[in-house]
């Protein structure tokens, strides 16, 4: 658990003010539930300051992924830089090829429920195939199943506002290169190369003597996430239990 210097650290690192309060981040809530995939992750690094290193140089490359594309979606004309130009570029023309449209009014929308006092920044709300919903953008290396809890939490504390709001979306942006010999493909990701085959071509990858990269390719991958009330469900327990870990922070916040 982080250890905070005062009041004022936590809650600027747990959650954000608004006319009527101070609100834990949603992202900060769901971060208290168990991450099988995070602790492999640490499990095969060489020590845990390089997990931390990758870890926190991955959160800054999708920064600037969000920070760009944010502002397309607003019609701005950010400067794109040159190592995330595949991704955009993939981004923007899977948005046209099926018809997305994005609300630019609520593009990294910041949110709160006053009812069950939490607070977050939403990516986007969408309109895909006639129905409208939150968008979520992730430069992960997949979709978990964890990001149900952060959207549900959106949508909640959305609805009264938007009725309309009909479903969620998990959209991966990502890129990697592909071996022009063995079809391996080349994932560079905070400060480190990943080297990943499939079993159709395992055989190929491992007898590859000398990888020749392609260009730098941009993939985009769309998931719905249907039936947020029960993700919801859900979410109000990691809430619950987040509460409990961090009960003295927030009785001197004045929250409980």
């Amino acid at each position: 658990m982080m250890d905070f210097r005062d009041v004022e650290h936590f809650k600027t690192e747990c959650g954000y003010d608004f006319d009527d309060g101070w609100y834990p981040r949603v992202t900060k809530i769901v971060g208290i539930k168990a991450k099988p995939a995070l602790y492999y992750f640490y499990a095969k690094m060489p020590s845990f300051g390089a997990a931390e290193q990758m870890k926190n140089q991955s959160a800054v490359e999708g920064t600037l992924v969000h920070d760009t594309i944010e502002g397309l979606l607003t019609g701005k004309t950010p400067v794109i830089s040159p190592s995330i130009q595949a991704s955009v570029d993939s981004f923007v023309r899977f948005l046209d090829e099926k018809q997305i449209q994005v609300d630019p009014n609520y593009v990294e929308y910041r949110l709160h429920h006053p009812e069950h006092r939490y607070a977050g920044t939403l990516d986007a709300i969408a309109t895909i195939g006639g129905k409208k919903g939150i968008m979520d953008i992730k430069t992960s290396q997949a979709i978990y199943r964890d990001y149900g809890l952060q959207t549900s939490a959106y949508m909640a504390a959305m609805k009264p506002l938007i009725p309309e709001l009909q479903m969620r979306w998990i959209l991966r942006i990502d890129q990697d290169q592909a071996c022009q010999w063995c079809g391996a493909r080349l994932r560079k990701k905070g400060g480190r190369d990943v080297i990943r085959s499939n079993r159709s071509n395992y055989n190929d990858v491992r007898n590859c003597s000398a990888h020749i990269w392609g260009p730098m390719e941009g993939h985009v991958e769309i998931q719905e996430f249907p039936n947020w009330e029960k993700d919801f469900e859900a979410f109000l327990g990691a809430k619950r239990l987040w509460e409990w870990e961090h009960e003295e922070w927030l009785n001197k916040v004045g929250y409980v």
